[in-house]
This record gives structure tokens, C-alpha cells and sequence, in this order.
């Protein structure tokens, strides 16, 4: 975790006194997200930060007084995105835990360079409202507070995971389409090498009696085919999870999935 100047968090620090400040942290994290959105998340500093705000450098540090503090104000602005209003909090374990798992995703998929960002930023009070939310959803279980925790993190390594796989595919996607020779000729490349009969098992499941097979089997390229792959992966996580854990049952329908939010480009 970043060291809070002073070991005080800045959430435990009052945002600056003056009667009419400026600016609030709130637009400074929302100047720096706009910053990281476009460019990347080494894009982010003060300096830039500052230019984004029409302010002097030094003017901002007045209000944020170390890039770790800013780096911690844009990591609890972006997991306001990950709640879910309480009324709409679905009740039963499965149905909550969809719905909390669909939004984290959803919030990563608007910023896919946050997956990589954070690891080490101050834990705010958004992320703390977020843990408590997850811990609501599952309350009912009847499990112990260790094995709460377990399922928490069994559906939050399975949601990092997949919003890695979606970045990472729609992102190949993206350069197919503005590069066809090069994947023209990756694909040569790959069919010459299982040709030479060193990978028979990508072979059988590729090309194995039918060329056309590998179009079918391959991973999805596409936002909507990557949604479905992901609604899939989560309901069997959650029956896995129901089985081991004791918790079998009916299984609740589970709320509506908003409209794919995967970046298209």
C-alpha cells in the first residue's frame, strides 16, 4: 500500500480551508481519470494534471500533495462506478453476487488500464462501501466469515480474470482489423506448425477433419460473444462454489445483465 504522508491517509485529511477553494479532490481525481482514459495511466502526473485544470503545478499540490494521493483519489472516484444502488441490491447470495460481479467487470472494461494501476493505492471509502456491499450480498449464506471471504475472492479473481481476457481480445481484434496481412500471415505460420505434427492436439481442435472449424472453436473476438463467454464462466464459478460450499439449491433466476459496456476499439 502507498505510505500516506505523515501515516495519515488523505482521507483522513480535510480538503483544504480556504472560505471558495478552486478546486475540490473530487475534480482533481476527475481530471486525472479523464487524463488515464485517453492516454494511458502513465500519462497521469501532477504536471498534467494541473495543465488538464487550467491551474500552476505548485497551485494543486495545495490540494493533493503526493501522486500517491492522487493516485488514491482516482482509484475510489472509479469504484463509485462498482456500486450498485442499495434498493437495487438483489436479495439471495447468487443473485447479489451477479450483480456485484457485473458491475466491478463493467467498471474495469471503461477503464482497462485500472487493472493494473492500482495494486498498491490507499483503500478509500468507495472501496470500502464496495466491501461491504459484497459482504451484504452474502450474508444469507449461512457460511462461516472465512469461507464469505473465500467466495468473495473466488468471484474476484474470476471477474479480473475475464476483464483481462476481454481487454486483451478486443484489443487483438482491434489491430486485426488494421493489420489483415499481418494476421494473414500469422495464421500461415501457425498452420505450418501443426502440420509438422508437434501439436496434435491444437490440430484435432482447429483444423481435425474440417478447415473451417477453427473460426468456431476459437476464442471470441467480439464484445457480444466475450459478454456471453463471460455469463457462462460466472454461472459455473457460482454452481462450483454452491456445491463445494454446501450451498446447492434451486438456482434463482439471476437479474437482467445491463447492455455490454466492452470497449469496441
Amino acid at each position: 500500500m502507498a505510505t500516506a504522508e505523515g501515516g495519515v491517509p488523505i482521507w483522513a485529511r480535510p480538503e483544504p480551508g480556504s472560505r471558495r477553494p478552486r478546486f475540490t479532490r473530487a475534480a482533481i481525481a476527475g481530471a486525472a481519470l479523464e487524463i488515464a482514459d485517453r492516454e494511458g495511466f502513465e500519462a497521469v502526473s501532477m504536471r498534467r494534471v494541473a495543465a488538464e485544470l487550467g491551474a500552476g503545478t505548485m497551485s494543486l499540490y495545495h490540494y493533493v500533495r503526493t501522486k500517491a494521493d492522487l493516485v488514491a483519489l482516482m482509484d475510489d472516484a472509479l469504484m463509485t462506478e462498482a456500486l450498485i444502488p442499495e434498493p437495487e441490491l438483489a436479495g439471495g447470495w447468487r443473485a447479489a453476487l451477479t450483480q456485484v460481479a457485473r458491475r466491478t467487470r463493467a467498471m474495469l472494461l471503461r477503464h482497462p488500464w485500472a487493472l493494473g494501476a492500482f495494486q498498491e493505492s490507499q483503500f478509500g471509502p468507495n472501496a470500502m462501501r464496495h466491501f461491504e456491499q459484497s459482504l451484504a450480498a452474502v450474508a444469507d449464506t449461512g457460511l462461516e466469515p472465512r469461507a464469505r471471504l473465500e467466495l468473495l475472492a473466488l468471484v474476484d479473481d474470476y471477474v479480473f480474470g475475464s476483464a483481462l481476457h476481454a481487454v486483451e481480445s478486443l484489443r487483438r481484434a482491434a489491430l486485426a482489423r488494421a493489420d489483415p496481412d499481418s494476421v494473414r500471415r500469422a495464421v500461415e505460420f501457425g498452420i505450418a506448425q501443426m502440420r509438422s505434427g508437434a501439436f496434435p492436439q491444437i490440430e484435432a481442435l482447429a483444423i481435425g477433419g474440417d478447415p473451417g472449424a477453427g473460426a468456431a472453436v476459437g476464442p471470441p473476438m467480439d464484445a457480444e460473444s466475450i459478454e456471453a463467454q463471460f455469463e457462462r464462466g460466472l454461472d459455473s464459478v457460482l454452481d462450483g462454489a454452491a456445491l463445494r460450499m454446501g450451498l446447492a439449491g434451486p438456482v434463482p433466476p439471476a437479474p437482467p445483465a445491463e447492455p455490454s459496456l466492452a470497449p469496441t476499439g
